[in-house]
């Protein structure tokens, strides 16, 4: 897909009446007075995706990443991470994601908040390709269903998983690249390296071969000068 979201093919998605869950009330208020609304009146207009794309799909493949948000009850909001393998985060249907939930500190402040509200946010942030999207949605926590855990969790993963967590799409959009700094994970370092390492192996074994050429040049040379 060429990793690149900023340029939705709205071939694929029938936006719906969702604008409002993005661009709030408050937020095109806060446009208007600052000199932005009229930028941002078609995209008001037309919708956001709320479906997976491939092009989605394909980002959230490579990702091994994610930041939830939710907020509790009467608003107190709260973030946090979530990852795994790349590829962790698994699709079940056009709307809907999911991921197992793995043994942390057991604060379960996460839990709490989407016991008491479902809405949620994730911001899923490519470092090295300097991408990121954002997904608004529901999120509701599924326990003691060990089929739907086995279905999302990485074999192999040092981890326990404990639940799922499932997000509803509801809308969903592409940032610039704007302010992120490039980073690699290990993975990604150690691929440079071994490209770097095989380029330094081929460059070693045709010097070896050069030098031994010429050692044998260089002996007929002189022979042939005496």
């Amino acid at each position: 897909m060429g990793r690149s979201l900023s340029g939705i093919n709205r071939d694929h998605v029938l936006p719906t009446n969702n604008s409002s869950i993005v661009f709030t009330p408050a937020a095109r208020q806060a446009q208007a007075e600052r000199g932005s609304a009229e930028r941002y009146d078609r995209r008001f207009a037309e919708g956001f995706p709320d479906k997976i794309t491939p092009e989605l799909a394909a980002f959230i493949a490579e990702q091994d990443t994610v930041f939830l948000a939710t907020a509790s009850g009467d608003g107190a909001p709260y973030v946090q991470h979530r990852g795994g393998p790349k590829g962790f985060i698994k699709i079940i249907d056009e709307k809907t994601l999911g991921f197992a939930d793995y043994r942390g500190n057991r604060q379960y402040i996460t839990l709490a908040n989407l016991s008491e509200n479902d809405r949620g946010f994730l911001f899923v942030l490519d470092f090295a390709h300097k991408q990121r999207v954002k997904l608004w949605g529901r999120a509701r926590v599924i326990e003691n269903d060990a089929s739907l855990v086995e279905k999302l969790f990485d074999a192999g993963y040092k981890a326990k998983p404990e639940r799922v967590i499932l997000f509803t799409i509801e809308a969903w959009d592409a940032n610039c690249s704007s302010h992120i700094t490039a980073r690699f994970s290990e993975a990604d370092l150690e691929q440079a390296f071994n490209t770097v390492r095989a380029k330094i192996e081929e460059l070693e074994t045709e010097n070896a071969r050069l030098r031994a050429a010429l050692a044998q040049k260089e002996p007929a040379e002189k022979t042939s000068a005496e």
